[in-house]
């Protein structure tokens, strides 16, 4: 065979494959999979959420096959596009066959075949064969049969009839259904993008620039077919342009208008999470400059000039903040003050001890109203989904009434110069927890963490003044030292001398200050650390209760009585502060920050799309509609009357078939057979 010949021979068998039942369904398994992956796996994630998932290895591998993002994966894309190819292909072959099939009524079929027939009829009548012809001519219209004649040399007839033939045309539907919902799904898809990447030139932003800023190659143009993309506004602001992600980078597309947010409304549930929001917005047409007011909602979105505009969820547009600086460290008490804008980082020094430590703050979020349930553990904020699902109504929830506003709150990240990065969460107000008083500092390391809180107890103002004043006395050694011979000279026996107890306070108020109860109790066999702890906790507690007094005696406050009300509780402060002071150490910061004020900026995010495989998609399933309607409903019946000559009169040999033989088909032909009998008395 020559060379040429083995390459037809090889397309001609491609063709086959592309064409193939079996490649079809194969290929549909593989979506049906992948849609598996889709449902079970939330997309769209944030990468660190897989990797703690997943583990590193399992993560990368994954991340080859983008399973995140699966409908817009490569390799679903791929199968998507051999599966139109191979289910087109499937109809250029078959459909003229079953159009052809559809139209024809096989009236050349042999007479002596009817005899194979398992559902057949036999009879004769002493009628001429013409005159036979002429009762079943009148007989099959009546039973809903078109037909047609053969007539043969010899005197015999063949009538062949049908109905439900349209039931060929379910077959095209259904396929042709296929075709049409993946065209759709894959131009509402990421491809069109891809293709403009791939083949047009545009490459994806990887740094933060402004839009002015950016490249011809990142900007796709106003044209683009098909588009999913995201739009964060703040209140009074304007946008004609949204943000596509793509990959580790985005690429700019613009609108054929501008947005501009009015105002942005929110109500909440008494759960504070939100029952309801919307945005009103201004659209401003590009081509004639008209102008219209609109409100988009959650289920209501604007749609104009083919682009549709969804209220996705809320954010913060870039709230103006006044925090307070309380240091953590050192023997200095003075606070200041750092302003800043939520989503943008501030360079932060803090000089704590006479040593200077830069940071970079990152302030991520401002939450005004933060409802949380008192009655249980700690606050742990919640993500921005359960903010979407509650407009829904779905985080309404029964009436609980230990929920309670604790007040605004203030999420931040400290970066060090070596890269390390907590992630903070403080309450601008005092909260009552276990009766007390306290203002709650939250830390974390990573997003899949839990935020670890500490208690910073409230003084009778509900200020953090008191503690942060005690904490610096604590740092100054000379105050500390005149603390601890205080209490050794109230609590000094025969057995524990001043001296003696003035050393061992010393050493455990050192241990304490250092490192909280693991300081005390680091270098004590694990047998004898709680003989310790039972011994040193009294004593550090008694010692911070003197150098409160001290403390108060030189701000100027009142020194608080020894016994009475006033004594009860400045003993539950006393033992707020000392587990304070005991999770310091593991508090990553030199400073606690904190609301001083705010002014607020709302912003709302919408989902910006256009969408032309939408009614694609319709399209296509009104003809699977059609198609399952035609196949399962629609059924197709086939009859054959043979008659021909026979003693002076004609012998009739009738045969009926069907694609699906069942019981319905049964009493069809039953039917059949009954006014078949019935011509011959």
């Amino acid at each position: 065979m020559t060379k040429s010949s083995n390459l037809r021979r090889l397309g001609a068998d491609i063709f086959e494959l592309l064409g193939s039942m079996r490649f079809a369904v194969s290929l549909l398994m593989f979506i049906c999979v992948a849609s598996v992956i889709g449902t079970v796996l939330q997309q769209n994630d944030f990468a660190n959420t897989y990797m703690d998932k997943f583990g590193p290895f399992w993560f990368v591998l994954f991340d080859k096959f983008s399973i995140w993002q699966v409908y817009n994966s490569w390799w679903f894309l791929l199968i998507m596009g051999f599966l139109v190819v191979s289910t087109s292909l499937c109809l250029i072959r078959n459909t003229p066959k079953f159009l052809r099939d559809a139209r024809t009524f096989r009236e050349y079929v042999r007479g002596s075949s009817l005899r194979a027939f398992p559902h057949r009829i036999e009879a004769q009548s002493s009628d001429a064969p013409a005159r036979t012809l002429e009762k079943f001519e009148q007989l099959m219209p009546r039973m809903g049969y078109r037909y047609k004649v053969r007539e043969d040399a010899n005197g015999e007839y063949m009538l062949a009839a049908k109905k439900g033939s349209t039931n060929r045309l379910g077959f095209i539907f259904a396929h042709a259904a296929i075709v049409v919902i993946c065209v759709g799904g894959l131009l509402d898809s990421e491809l069109p993008v891809r293709m403009q990447v791939w083949f047009a030139g545009k490459s994806p932003i990887m740094g933060n620039m402004l839009i002015s800023e950016v490249p011809e190659s990142g900007r796709l143009p106003l044209g683009n077919p098909s588009f999913k993309s995201h739009l964060l506004l703040p209140e009074g602001a304007e946008s004609g342009h949204t943000i596509i992600n793509y990959d580790e980078g985005v690429l700019v597309q613009p609108m054929p208008f501008t947005i501009r947010l009015k105002e942005f409304i929110v109500d909440y549930y008494s759960t504070g999470m939100p029952s309801s929001f919307k945005s009103e917005v201004t659209v401003i047409d590009h081509e004639t400059g008209d102008q219209f007011d609109q409100t988009i909602e959650v289920n209501e979105p604007l749609r104009y000039k083919g682009v549709t505009v969804y209220q996705s969820s809320l954010d913060d547009g870039g709230s103006k903040l006044e925090l307070v600086g309380y240091p953590l460290s050192g023997p200095s008490n003075k606070t200041f003050d750092v302003g800043g804008t939520v989503g943008k980082a501030t360079e932060l020094d803090i000089n704590t001890g006479g040593i200077k430590q830069s940071y970079k703050l990152d302030l991520t979020e401002l939450k005004v109203i933060n409802v949380e349930n008192l009655a249980g553990d700690l606050p742990q904020p919640k993500p921005l989904v359960e903010h979407v699902a509650a407009v829904t109504g779905s985080a309404a929830g029964r009436k609980n009434d230990n929920l309670v506003n604790v007040g605004p709150s203030i999420t931040y990240k400290l970066i060090g110069d070596d890269g390390q990065s907590y992630e903070f969460i403080n309450y601008m107000l005092p909260m009552e927890l276990d009766g007390s008083k306290v203002y709650l500092g939250g830390v974390r390391q990573t997003q899949a963490d839990l935020f670890r809180y500490i208690r910073f107890p409230a003084d009778e103002k509900g200020t953090l003044n008191e503690f942060m004043d005690l904490r610096a006395a604590l740092a100054n050694k000379g105050t500390l030292r005149q603390a601890i011979d205080n209490f050794a000279a109230k609590n000094a026996t025969d057995m524990l001398p001043k001296d003696t107890l003035s050393k061992a306070a010393l050493g455990a108020m050192e241990s304490f200050a250092r490192g909280g109860f693991d300081g005390i109790i680091g270098n004590v066999p694990a047998e004898d650390r709680e003989k310790v702890l039972q011994f040193a906790v009294p004593m550090v507690q008694m010692t911070l209760t003197e150098l409160r007094d001290i403390m108060r005696e030189q701000t100027g406050r009142e020194v608080l009585p020894e016994s009475g009300i006033q004594a009860q509780e400045a003993q539950k402060w006393i033992h707020n502060a000392l587990l304070a002071f005991a999770n310091l150490p593991d508090y990553p910061a030199p400073v606690f920050l904190n609301i001083k004020s705010f002014n607020e900026r709302k912003a709302s995010v919408f989902q910006v799309t256009r969408s032309p495989g939408k009614l694609t998609v319709y399209l296509g399933c009104i003809f699977l509609v059609l198609g399952v309607f035609a196949m399962f409903y629609i059924r197709d019946r086939r009859v054959w009357i043979w008659i021909r000559p026979e003693s002076g009169g004609s012998m009739v040999t009738a045969a009926m078939t069907s694609q699906r033989r069942n019981l319905d088909f049964t009493q069809e032909f039953n039917r059949f057979k009954k006014a078949f009998q019935s011509l011959f008395g």
